[in-house]
């Protein structure tokens, strides 16, 4: 499987670096019900290097002092994964090999609303991400002690995958996925922040790998770093005309989270506060999966590959996307290596940066013709 640089990856929250305020930094929200809890400093934004073997051992070992091992497999709930259906939940079931590793199985559904096929072969690679995102919380909550009204925070999200392994025709098989947790700050006996790394293999077959950092945060401490904005959801989002869905690889107009801008390469957030994937809950600005679908979908349409179907795709996030002010998202194309094509995404929005991504995918090779 293609693999280029240290893997890097995510979660949501909202917190800041170095014990900042989130709000210059952090992205993405899920919005659980709001109790008090005693006042917090925020986690500092956490490295994005993939956790080296001594480090993970000595992890491991200071946590496998205090955790026993459990063999019994523990069941995802939607609670846990921060979602408001059970189809929308990928990972089903996991066990405690260590204290910081563990065992999931999921399952990625030939059909689903918004993470569907991408063509007549190849599941969704997005349902990678999805699945690393939601299994973080679910650790996070059920291993490390978050509490149910924790709120998480997304810095930067790389996944690569095989799309040779990520087949329609063996969606009914059950994807296994280890994950070890590193870097992992306490907050009394709750937790502060972690990385975590993953592998995924389907049937044996390795299918993508991925890694990413959690940052913690009371509703309390939210409620301070984004009080100007807590009542965004209150006012309507005007839903812009989006691109059509065959520019963005979609099959349906609801899911096109792209508006036309004024030029070429370019385009605006399409926000649609009522998608029942993107947006399962009231929130006060932009979810960071929607961000990273913004890149996918402005990778689709910058390049012109049908399929878009990326081996590495990479975000960082700096800022809150916000509802109410336009984003814009630009894109750049890179031809750097023979047989691929990379596409760098950007989103500004009052003139900061509010993410960077890039997308990877094979080219075509051309069919040369005999005539």
């Amino acid at each position: 499987m293609p693999q280029t640089g240290p893997l890097s990856a995510l979660t949501d929250d909202q917190t800041g670096r170095g014990g900042r305020p989130a709000n210059g930094t952090a992205t993405t929200v899920e919005n659980p019900p709001q109790t008090t809890v005693p006042p917090e400093t925020a986690p500092p934004r956490p490295t994005t290097g993939e956790p080296t073997p001594s480090t993970t051992a000595a992890a491991e070992a200071a946590s496998s002092a205090e955790v026993p091992k459990r063999a019994s497999h523990t069941t995802v709930t939607k609670e846990l994964a921060h979602r408001s259906t059970e189809t929308d939940v990928f990972p089903v079931r996991w066990v405690r090999i260590s204290g910081t590793r563990f065992r999931f199985t999921a399952h990625w559904p030939a059909a689903h609303l918004f993470f569907g096929p991408v063509d007549d072969r190849h599941q969704d690679p997005m349902v990678v991400g999805e699945t690393l995102r939601q299994a973080s919380m679910v650790l996070a909550h059920a291993e490390f002690g978050a509490p149910a009204d924790t709120h998480f925070v997304m810095w930067d999200l790389t996944v690569h995958v095989d799309p040779t392994a990520l087949l329609l025709a063996d969606a009914a098989e059950p994807v296994e996925f280890d994950v070890v947790c590193s870097e992992v700050r306490r907050r009394g006996r709750g937790l502060h922040s972690m990385r975590t790394t993953m592998e995924f293999r389907r049937a044996g077959r390795l299918v993508a790998r991925g890694t990413g950092s959690t940052g913690c945060t009371s509703p309390r401490a939210y409620r301070r770093l984004r009080a100007d904005r807590l009542n965004a959801p209150d006012t309507p989002v005007p839903l812009l005309p989006g691109i059509s869905p065959q520019t963005a690889g979609r099959t349906r107009t609801d899911d096109v989270v792209l508006a036309p801008a004024d030029r070429p390469g370019v385009w605006h957030l399409r926000v649609d506060t009522g998608h029942p994937v993107l947006f399962p809950r009231p929130n006060d600005h932009v979810p960071g999966m929607v961000l990273f679908e913004a890149a996918r979908q402005a990778a689709t349409a910058a390049s012109g590959l049908h399929p878009f179907l990326p081996t590495t795709m990479t975000a960082e996030f700096t800022r809150y996307a916000e509802l109410h002010s336009p984003c814009r998202i630009e894109t750049e194309v890179l031809d750097e290596r023979p047989g691929e094509v990379t596409v760098r995404v950007s989103g500004r929005q009052d003139g900061e940066p509010v993410f960077t991504a890039a997308l990877t995918a094979a080219r075509p090779a051309r069919v040369r013709s005999l005539s």
